[in-house]
Order: C-alpha cells, then sequence, then structure tokens
C-alpha cells in the first residue's frame, strides 16, 4: 500500500513538474537572433524576372536591419538553365550551410532529392516560384495550370475560337512551365477550330524565342497567335512578330511583367499577360526564413497569385 502511495505521490510530482514546464510563456518558444544570418537564393537561371524578386528579398533584409538582425541575401545564380548546375550549386550550398536556403526547381525528381539532403542536414529550405514538392514550403504563383488555362481561353476569345497558334514552351523540366502549357493545351480543346502547329522549347533563353519565333513564321505565314509559357518568351515572340511588320496581326499571350512585355502590350504586339507577384516572393521568402530561424510558425503555402495586364491598363 505504502509502494502505490509512493508512486502515486511521484506521478503526481511528475505532473506537476510537467505542468509547470508546460506553464512556460509561448514567447519563450521563439529564439533569439545573436548572430548575422545568411539566406541563399537558388533561382532556374540568370534572368531579369528574378532580379525583382531579388529586390523583394533587398527590401525585406534592409526591413529586418531596422529590427535588429542583418541579413546578408546572397544569390547563385546558374547562368543557363541547366539542372546539373543548379543541383552542384544546392548540394554546394548544403556543404556552406547558410541559415536559410530558398531554391526555385528546374527539375522536381532531382531538386527533390537535393532539399530533401539539405533538410536532413538541418538547413531551413524553402521553394519558391516554381513549386517542387509538398515535403517543402513554397512561396509563388501555386496555379500555373490556370494561368495557362486563362491565356487559352483569352487567346481562343481574341481569335473568336478558330485558327493556328503556337508555343514557345520554356524549360521542359520546370513544373510551372509544364503546367501552363497543361493548361493552355485544356483550353483550347473547348475550341476544336483552333489548331497548335508549331511547339518548341526556348530554355528560358529570349534570344532562342526570337528565333523560334520568325522559324514559326516563316514555317506557318498563316499562324494567328502564339503562346509563351514563360517570362522570357513572349518579349521573344513579340520582338520576332514586330520585325515582321506583323504586330497586331499575329496575337501573344504569355506571362508577367517584365518592361519590355509590358510596352508591347501598350503598342499592340502582345494581346495579353498574366503577371505574378515575383517582388512579394522574394519578400516573403526572406521573411518566412527568418521565422524558420526564430521558431515562428510560418505558412507551408503562400499562394502569390497573378492577375491580368491588357491594353486597357495602359490608359
Amino acid at each position: 500500500m505504502k509502494l502505490k502511495t509512493l508512486a502515486a505521490m511521484c506521478g503526481v510530482a511528475t505532473a506537476c513538474l510537467a505542468g509547470s514546464a508546460l506553464a512556460q510563456s509561448q514567447a519563450d518558444l521563439i529564439k533569439p537572433i545573436d548572430k548575422e544570418l545568411t539566406f541563399v537564393f537558388i533561382p532556374k537561371v540568370i534572368h531579369p524576372w528574378y532580379d525583382v524578386v531579388a529586390e523583394g528579398s533587398k527590401f525585406a533584409a534592409e526591413e529586418i536591419a531596422k529590427e535588429g538582425i542583418k541579413i546578408n541575401v546572397i544569390w547563385d545564380q546558374p547562368p543557363q538553365a541547366d539542372v546539373t548546375d543548379q543541383n552542384q550549386r544546392i548540394e554546394a550550398n548544403i556543404g556552406k550551410k547558410p541559415d536559410g536556403l530558398a531554391v526555385a526547381c528546374l527539375d522536381q525528381a532531382t531538386n527533390v532529392q537535393m532539399l530533401t539532403e539539405a533538410k536532413d542536414a538541418g538547413l531551413n529550405v524553402y521553394t519558391f516560384n516554381s513549386f517542387c514538392d509538398e515535403k517543402f514550403p513554397f512561396v509563388g504563383q501555386k496555379n500555373s495550370y490556370q494561368d495557362g488555362y486563362d491565356l487559352g481561353e483569352y487567346l481562343a476569345k481574341h481569335l473568336d475560337g478558330k485558327g493556328k497558334v503556337g508555343i514557345l514552351s520554356g524549360s521542359l523540366t520546370a513544373t510551372d512551365h509544364v503546367e501552363r502549357i497543361q493548361g493552355f493545351k485544356k483550353a483550347l480543346e473547348s475550341h476544336p477550330d483552333m489548331q497548335i502547329v508549331f511547339e518548341q522549347p526556348d530554355n528560358d533563353v529570349l534570344e532562342e524565342a526570337v528565333t523560334l519565333t520568325e522559324n514559326a513564321l516563316q514555317a506557318h505565314p498563316d499562324i494567328a497567335g502564339f503562346f509563351g509559357s514563360n517570362a522570357s518568351n513572349p518579349i521573344g515572340a513579340a520582338r520576332a512578330i514586330k520585325n515582321a511588320g506583323l504586330s497586331g496581326k499575329v496575337a501573344v499571350v504569355g506571362m508577367d511583367d517584365l518592361p519590355e512585355a509590358v510596352d508591347f502590350v501598350c503598342e499592340g504586339t502582345i494581346t495579353a499577360l498574366k503577371a505574378q507577384r515575383q517582388w512579394d516572393i522574394g519578400y516573403w521568402a526572406v521573411r518566412y526564413m527568418l521565422a524558420m530561424n526564430q521558431n515562428h510558425t510560418y505558412p507551408w503555402d503562400h499562394n502569390t497569385g497573378s492577375r491580368f495586364i491588357t491594353k486597357e491598363e495602359c490608359k
């Protein structure tokens, strides 16, 4: 009996101790930052689109510096959209152990392997721009399929539901490019008088998009429109179309709001764009990686969305 009583008393004491531990202020869960932090961004390629992401990341770092925390933001950018190069950069940064690693996935299968290694090594990993896997938090436009679908419907309406069109498909392994093309093709299924006669990857290189569009115009002189799956190829298509004297005669729809693309919209060479909020992507990626270091909660999926840009917005 005494043994049972003693055990019971020990149990109560243990519960009391546990209760005391759980009674701490939740503020005590937050880890103070007592050193400079380093966050590394690895995009798919050097590109003006990522320059805007970088502006957002810089603004966030400057804002946080006023709070007494210094963050060094480093952009480790592949010169071309090359899967091997990007994965080598991820691997090298795992060894450097930055306080945050943000990656725009170029190849879902191999990137997931590398990011899993980074996570297992204790790195705070965030993904941005192109969705990679549910294993990792993400900030960016999640529904790339819908962007492609919306642009397909817009182009079909503009062309009265008939005509030949071409697709500049960007990088064949980039999930956002692939999903936009899938959405675009799905939209055209409802318009049987529209025909895709051209589809080629430009590898996110503007000059390649120009050349491919020139080739398509020569091979299909009656082509009525183009769809660009990334931020470069609508500009490349527009340059080729304008040089051929076909502005306003051959339609272009595509992604994002780089200054030259918006200028082409306002002059009538590009018909419509869907633009992401890439400045926000950079800003929140820094904020969320800081939250990870501080043991704050953070969103697993921050969908920054997109918006249409047409000539009406130029007025």
